[in-house]
């Protein structure tokens, strides 16, 4: 930046760069009266053509741009300065400094292209918000239609058994999210149901037709959907920071009595396959030679009502925790 002092009220200047020289002309009034003053300056090295300047009552400042940024051991081409010109070390920088300078500003220019890319924290956390709402959203109305659309203790499977595996294979995405820390869940329990649910609408309902037609299939499915259409919902008003207390407190109590009963559903349907498996022989096999001993796949449900009930004593612990913080009594002050 050039700074010409000197004249008052200057005014009609011509400033104009041609040829790498600073040309500049204009009128004021000075010792002498009004008077034109002029000078030439030759730069070191090449500038920009398009100088800017800026008049005020005492001076004009003009505003060059170098056309590569870097170090400049003088301002002018000749070695000698000129005796009109003077440094400002009010905004003197040395060589170090100008280097600082630059690495700073390049710094700077590197956030906030970064930051453009990756996007600013506060339009983070707004995508994850809608992006768990939608998802919540999803699981609320699939789990509501089946909910409303279970009419029948014997026809529940044929008619609810699609929308239900839909429901249940994007139920994969809670335990990725609480996997990758996109949610704060707990990964244990979330994973344990997502099996345990799985296993049975897969294996035990979805491989067994005689299994379809089965009362059971209505209760497994009727609780499961009991607690699902209050805990979707009120994640879903979480992540819009709203909090419903009716939904609140029905999120945290239904389950009391309805997850026993889920479990105890999924554990007479293992019990009613049991037999099914045994007579069909379906997944069972036969160890080879030489001992040659056939392996039941009933052998394996057995093994899994100990996990249920095991996983029942997991989740059951977590969600009585989970109660506790939101109703738990306070502790009184001791005086």
């Amino acid at each position: 930046m050039l700074e010409v002092s000197g004249p008052e009220y200057p005014h009609n200047p011509a400033i104009s760069i041609a040829e790498n020289v600073l040309h500049f002309k204009a009128q004021g009034h000075g010792a002498k009266g009004d008077n034109v003053y002029e000078f030439h300056l030759e730069f070191l090295d090449l500038v920009k053509p398009e100088p800017v300047y800026k008049l005020t009552q005492r001076q004009v400042n003009i505003t060059v741009q170098k056309k590569v940024s870097q170090w400049w051991e003088r301002l002018t081409k000749q070695e000698k300065r000129p005796l009109f010109l003077a440094p400002d070390f009010d905004r003197w920088l040395d060589e170090s400094d100008a280097e600082m300078e630059l690495r700073a500003k390049e710094e700077e220019r590197l956030n906030k292209l970064r930051m453009e890319s990756e996007g600013s924290p506060e339009t983070l956390i707004n995508l994850k918000k809608g992006y768990l709402f939608m998802y919540n959203l999803v699981q609320f109305l699939g789990f509501s239609w089946m909910f409303v659309n279970m009419t029948s203790f014997y026809d529940t499977f044929h008619t609810i058994a699609d929308m239900m595996y839909f429901c249940q294979m994007l139920a994969v995405v809670e335990s990725i999210n609480a996997a990758i820390g996109v949610t704060k869940s707990p990964v244990i329990p979330s994973v344990i149901q997502l099996f345990g649910r799985n296993f049975i609408l897969f294996i035990i309902f979805g491989t067994m037709e005689e299994m379809q037609n089965k009362a059971v299939v209505f209760f497994v499915f009727y609780m499961w959907s009991t607690i699902e259409i209050f805990r979707y919902p009120y994640y879903m008003l979480s992540c819009i920071d709203m909090d419903w207390k009716v939904l609140t407190w029905l999120r945290y109590t239904v389950w009391i009595p309805v997850y026993p009963l889920g479990c105890l559903a999924e554990a007479v349907s293992v019990i009613q396959s049991i037999p099914v498996f045994n007579e069909t022989g379906r997944f069972s096999f036969t160890l080879p030679y030489p001992m040659e001993i056939k392996v039941r796949f009933s052998f394996f449900l057995q093994i899994y009502l100990i996990m249920l009930f095991l996983g029942l004593y997991i989740n059951f612990r977590h969600l009585y925790k989970q109660r506790r913080r939101h109703y738990g009594q306070k502790k009184k002050k001791i005086h």
